[in-house]
Formats: structure tokens, C-alpha cells, sequence
């Protein structure tokens, strides 16, 4: 059989059609034989057991049951329509109903003949009834062939009105499996399958769609998510080998004088076990010809910056320039300010370039850039233009880079003959199995231990009833000579309601906090750069006693003397940015406070999240439930192109198979990277038919 057998457009299958061919495309984004194929279904339906009426009640599920049509008749206005079928058993009646198709259905139905009904069963004035159910007539000698289990496939409103059932889903599934006759290359070498028992391919397709038993179908499940991880792992891992061997980087030999002088005589502190580690990391890169891309994660607080900084020394040790790239001018003069003192002390030049800097001082930049007399280089994405030009660009850090498009960051690799050195920062902890699988090419490094003496944030949770206390409790810590934060959800600038509740919350805190004895300053995305700037000043330098919020403030913004963080309707923030709006306090040496606020009632997904920020400071325990509740979503959107989707694979449930299989992917490379081995033969050809095609389940003889 052809290699392209798969590609057919779906309306050549029997049983498909034009008209059925648009709602597939349009409902499901099946367009071929292989979006079909991998279409997996979701659930399955144990067959073997009946309901008598009596036993239905109002369950969420599907059922079955065996009865005999004593009644059809219409119902209802000419525009809404419904057909009504009346079913008894020795028990009891219910009703079927149909609100389209009802001609041919009305047509094709035997009274006074059983029938095998599967369907959810609803309550409407007291009465029972199946909407739209599947219907076979009953024959006794027939059942013996059922199968035991049947796939229950994703689905939309508009198939089930259009007459595409989950039966007339599996029927064509079926159809398909019979037309492709078992032919499916067998992707996985034989002694992998022997040593991690999985089944054969063919086998594994027809019993993820068709299965005997649960026994069966748990085998099939096990075999397809173990070789769409297998492949996906390696095409990660050999991207991330090929990488290094195609793009030479600079090999910073020496560790030198800068780097000495500033670990040896400025640190005044100890670095954690974590951050030695990490920088001997950073420092195996940087003295390798491979050009470093590693990504740097660690909680609020954990000491990343130190880190990026001590890296951009052994740079300058080795006669090249660094720059770091911040989201917001805010956050790039909070590194340079951190920075300009120590650089000073090390005879290091540094400036910083925003998009704000004055015309002057822009070109006396580009000048000493070119000339090499600039070393250190902190700014925005003004960093990117084409005017800054570096004599000898080394290292590039990018600080959250989850505010940076690829196309942002891939212009500084363009900033030398060899692209520079890149080690990309984030405070945002991502869940190892996923940091596996959308930076699985990337090599990542993990702070995952605080300074000592850092104390935990303490957080609770109060409601609209409590909020007199809240009141109360702010203006004590406001009479100790402490400032604080509080952010309103406006999750769109364009959303009325959200930016009257911040407008609302200004007003009300100016009637608590009246002038001139409190200072209070409001930042929120309407506002203009300057004004917004303009109000932060005012708020990290002291002159204001409390930061009304958006957002905005998330990321980055270093306030010592900030000991509150009061954010509003809690309820409607996720886990992650939960956390990162509570790491804008604690910054200092001084007890601090998260106090989130809801309404008297909330959902019960809100009480998950809430509960999970109140018990736990750790960014990656919560990391990890929220890729629990929410899934992968967005942070999957960031994956490489060119690697396979994961289809069957569940980022949350599968996480140990996840570490076991890229173990065990880097265990073979390690010994045949070139998959060159007799006994990989058929790993390779996958590989290059996945290069091809990005798709493990189109592979058939």
C-alpha cells in the first residue's frame, strides 16, 4: 500500500460523502484518512450490561436498555418540531425524541419490535426521555457479536443535530481499519517491545478503536502513548544534539580576574547549593564551542539575576560584550541600578537603552557599543533594533521570556558572526514534565532552593465580610512605615465593568486613606507610559504608601519596604499568576502578607486555587497543580514547530512515563547517536518519515 495511502481527503471513505466531508472538516478538523485515524476516542462504554426503565435515573452517562416501540406520533409547532417514539419494557415507558431528520427516522422505525437503545437519558416534566438515541433492532442470535466495549469519540452539537452520531463515527472508523487491512508499519524495534512488553502496532490502532476487553484496550493504550512520547522525546533531544553541533558558539576559556575579584571580594552573601550548581552549569556551556541556549527557572526570590550577572563577568573576562533584555523599562533600570554600583567597583562599563533614552545619549550608546567600550548593556526591546550594533556581542540574557515572541529573541542571535550565547530567565516555575516537552530542546537549569533566612509569605483568604478587618490590619502595617499593593483582575482593558471595579476600589481606598496623611498611586494598562512610569516611581521610591493595580505590576518590580499584597476578587486570578502577583512582596527583611479577597461564594475549581496558594509558597508545587486544573493549554502553544502534537499522551497524568521514556531515548543516542545500529534501523526510518510528514500515525506499507 501506498505511503500516502493515509493523505486521502476524507470524502473518498465510504460512508462519508461531501456533505458529511464539510461538518468533519469544520467540527473536528478531520481532513484525511489519518486525522481519522488519530482521532482517539475519549471513553468506552461497557455493552454487556441492560437497564431495565425502572433502574434509569438521572444519571450523567449513557446507558442501554431493551425495549419495544408501542407509539409514534409528531408533537409541537410547525417550526419545532419533534418526533416521539413511546418505549415499554416489563417494567416501565419512556420516550425517544428526535428534533431533526424526523422523516426518514420516522420511516426506517418497526412498532411493536425490540430494540437495543443506547443513549443519556433526561427528565422533562417528570418523564424520562433519550434524545437523539442510537437504535439497532434486537436479534437474539446478534448479540454474541457485540462488542463488549464500544469508543465513545469526541463530539459537537451541530454533528449530533446533523444525524453524525457516535455510532455513524465508529462505523466509518471501522470502515477505515477494514479498507487500510492491518497494514501498518511497525514503528518500534523488536527489542524495545520485548523489553517494555508493549503490543504490536497493528495490534495497538484496531483495539484503541475496536477493543475486546479493558485488558486489551489498556495494552493498546499503553503502546501508542509509549511511541508518541518515544518519538516526540527524540525529536526534541536530537534537535537539541544537532543544535549544538551545527551552531558553534564562542568557548569562553578563562574564568578570569572580573569574575574573581567580584565572587572573591563583593558577594556578600553565600550562593545557595542550587545557584553553585546552576552556574557550574552555565559554566560547562560557555566553555564549550557549542553556543549555549539554556533556560533558567526558579521561584520569586531564588537568586536568578546574581546568577545571569556572575555569567555576563566570565563574558567580559574573555574579552566579549553581554546585554540583558527586560519586558518593561521598569524592570531594565531595576537590573541596571542593581547592577551600576558593583559594575563601577569592577571598572565594567554599563548602560542602559530604552525607549526612553534621549536621542544623545542613544547615539553616544551605539558609538561605544561598536568601538567595544561599552561592555554590559541593559534595556528593552530597543535592545533588538538594527542601529545597536555590538563589537563583539557574547552572552544575550533574556529575563521572562515568556513576554518576548520568538522572532524578538531570534534577532539577537544576528548581533555577531557567531550567535551569542543565550541564557533565558523566567520566574514563572513550569512543571518539569512539561519544561520537558515544550523546552525539551533547550537545556534547563532550576534554581529550586531559597536563600536562607528568606522568610515565607504568609497568606490567607478573606471575604467580603471581613473586609473592615483588611482595612484595619493595612493601616497598622502602614503606621510601621510599610507599603503595599492592591490588584484588581482587569483581565481586558477593554472590559467596563473590571476598570470601573478599579476606579470604584481607588476611590473607596482615598476615603480610608485620605490626603495628605496617605499617598496613594493607581497603575492599569489605559494609561499612557510615561504616567504609568511616572506612578511606579513614586511607589518604589517610597513617596506612596499603597500601589492601586492591574496586573501590570506582575512581573519583575523590586519594592524591599513592600510588606502587603491585597488582591481583589482572588477567585478569578489563575494558580501561576496567583503566586507571581504574592512574590511582589517579601522582598525585604520584614514580615509580609498576601490577603486574597473574594466574593461570599465561590465555585469550587476557585476553592481548589485558593486553597493551593494559601497552604504553599512553593512555586513549583503549584506550578504543578495548575497544569493539573488547567491542563497544558497555552504553554503547549509555545512548542517548536516541526514537532509531532501530542495526541494521546495527558502532560498531567503521564508525567512519570514522560521522564522514564526521554531517560531511556538519551540512553540510546548515548550509544548509536547517528541511529546507525542494525537494531535501530527502524527508529531511524521513523525519524526520517516523521522529518517528512510530523506525524507518527500516518506510517502504513
Amino acid at each position: 500500500m501506498n505511503n500516502n495511502f493515509l493523505q486521502t481527503p476524507i470524502d473518498y471513505l465510504k460512508g462519508v460523502g461531501p456533505n458529511r466531508s464539510k461538518l468533519f472538516k469544520k467540527e473536528l478538523k478531520i481532513f484525511t484518512y489519518q486525522d481519522l485515524l488519530s482521532f482517539f476516542p475519549y471513553r468506552y462504554v461497557d455493552k454487556t450490561k441492560y437497564y431495565k426503565i425502572k433502574e434509569i435515573n438521572n444519571t450523567k452517562s449513557e446507558i442501554q436498555l431493551i425495549g419495544k416501540i408501542v407509539d409514534l406520533y409528531e408533537s409541537g409547532s410547525p417550526r419545532k418540531r419533534r418526533l416521539i417514539a413511546k418505549v415499554k419494557d416489563d417494567t416501565g415507558f419512556i420516550e425517544l425524541v428526535w428534533f431533526k431528520s424526523h422523516k426518514w427516522i420516522k420511516e426506517s422505525l418497526i412498532l411493536n419490535k425490540n430494540y437495543i437503545i443506547y443513549g443519556k437519558p433526561n427528565i422533562f416534566n417528570g418523564i424520562y426521555n433519550i434524545p437523539h438515541p442510537e437504535l439497532e433492532l434486537y436479534k437474539k442470535e446478534n448479540l454474541k457479536y457485540r462488542s463488549s466495549l464500544d469508543p465513545v469519540y469526541p463530539s459537537t452539537d451541530n454533528l449530533i443535530k446533523r444525524g453524525i452520531t457516535n455510532k455513524v463515527i465508529r462505523n466509518i472508523v471501522k470502515e477505515l481499519l477494514l479498507e487500510i487491512k492491518s497494514k501498518f508499519v511497525e514503528s518500534i524495534p523488536e527489542y524495545i517491545i520485548k523489553e517494555y512488553k508493549l503490543l504490536d502496532k497493528n495490534s495497538a490502532i484496531i483495539n484503541i478503536h475496536l477493543p475486546k476487553s479493558n485488558q486489551i484496550l489498556s495494552e493498546a493504550i499503553k503502546r501508542l502513548k509509549f511511541e508518541e512520547l518515544f518519538y516526540f522525546q527524540l525529536q526534541l533531544i536530537k534537535k537539541n544534539i544537532s543544535r549544538k553541533e551545527k551552531i558553534k558558539g564562542y568557548s569562553f576559556k578563562k574564568v578570569g580576574n572580573t569574575f574573581n575579584s567580584f565572587y572573591n571580594n563583593h558577594l556578600n552573601f553565600s550562593l545557595t547549593n542550587a545557584q553553585k550548581r546552576v552556574l557550574k552549569e552555565i559554566r560547562r556551556d560557555l566553555g564549550s564551542n557549542a553556543q549555549m541556549n539554556r533556560l533558567l527557572q526558579g521561584d520569586v526570590g531564588s537568586g536568578k539575576t546574581i546568577i545571569a550577572f556572575m555569567a555576563t563577568l566570565i563574558a567580559i573576562d574573555n574579552n566579549f560584550q553581554a546585554c540583558i533584555m527586560a519586558p518593561t523599562e521598569i524592570l531594565s533600570a531595576q537590573h541596571y541600578n542593581n547592577f551600576k554600583n558593583i559594575c563601577k567597583l569592577l571598572n565594567i562599563s554599563i548602560q542602559i537603552l530604552t525607549g526612553s533614552t534621549k536621542p544623545l545619549e542613544k547615539r553616544k550608546i551605539y558609538n561605544e557599543l561598536e568601538n567595544g567600550k561599552l561592555k554590559i548593556l541593559i534595556g528593552t526591546h530597543a535592545l533588538i533594533q538594527d542601529k545597536v550594533k555590538f563589537k563583539n556581542l557574547g552572552i544575550a540574557i533574556i529575563d521572562e521570556q515568556h513576554k518576548f515572541g520568538v522572532a524578538q529573541r531570534s534577532k539577537l542571535w544576528k548581533k555577531n558572526i557567531l550567535p551569542p550565547h543565550i541564557l533565558i530567565m523566567t520566574a514563572t516555575p513550569i512543571p518539569r514534565t512539561l519544561a520537558m516537552s515544550v523546552y525539551g530542546d533547550l537545556d534547563i537549569s532550576v534554581i529550586d532552593e531559597l536563600p536562607p533566612g528568606r522568610k515565607n509569605i504568609i497568606t490567607v483568604h478573606r471575604k467580603e465580610n471581613s473586609r473592615l478587618k483588611v482595612i484595619r490590619f493595612l493601616r497598622e502595617e502602614i503606621l510601621k512605615g510599610r507599603q503595599a499593593y492592591i490588584v484588581y483582575p482587569l483581565i481586558k482593558e477593554s472590559e467596563k465593568m473590571d476598570y470601573k471595579d478599579l476606579i470604584d476600589g481607588f476611590d473607596s481606598l482615598s476615603r480610608d486613606f485620605p490626603l495628605p496623611e496617605y499617598q496613594i498611586s493607581m497603575v492599569h494598562g489605559k494609561m499612557k507610559p510615561k504616567d504609568k512610569d511616572y506612578e511606579m516611581q513614586r511607589f518604589i521610591s517610597g513617596l506612596t504608601n499603597i500601589l492601586v493595580s492591574t496586573t501590570v505590576i506582575e512581573v519583575g518590580v523590586d519594592v524591599p519596604n513592600a510588606s502587603v499584597m491585597i488582591i481583589e476578587s482572588a477567585e478569578r486570578f489563575g494558580l501561576s499568576q496567583l503566586h507571581q502577583l504574592r512574590g511582589r512582596v517579601g522582598r525585604g527583611t520584614y514580615e509580609s502578607y498576601c490577603i486574597l479577597m473574594s466574593g461570599n461564594k465561590t465555585t469550587n475549581d476557585s476553592k481548589v486555587r485558593i486553597n493551593t496558594i494559601v497552604k504553599s509558597n512553593d512555586g513549583f508545587v503549584i506550578a504543578e497543580k495548575d497544569l493539573e486544573i488547567r491542563g497544558p493549554g497555552n504553554l503547549m502553544g509555545t512548542q517548536q514547530s516541526g514537532i509531532i502534537p501530542l495526541k494521546i499522551v495527558n502532560l498531567v497524568n503521564d508525567k512519570n512515563m514522560i521522564s522514564s521514556i526521554r531517560n531511556y531515548v538519551k540512553k540510546i543516542l548515548a550509544s548509536d547517536q547517528n541511529l546507525t545500529k542494525k537494531q535501530n534501523a527502524v527508529i531511524l526510518n521513523t525519524y526520517k518519515h516523521l522529518n517528512r510528514n510530523n506525524d507518527i500515525w500516518n506510517y502504513i506499507s
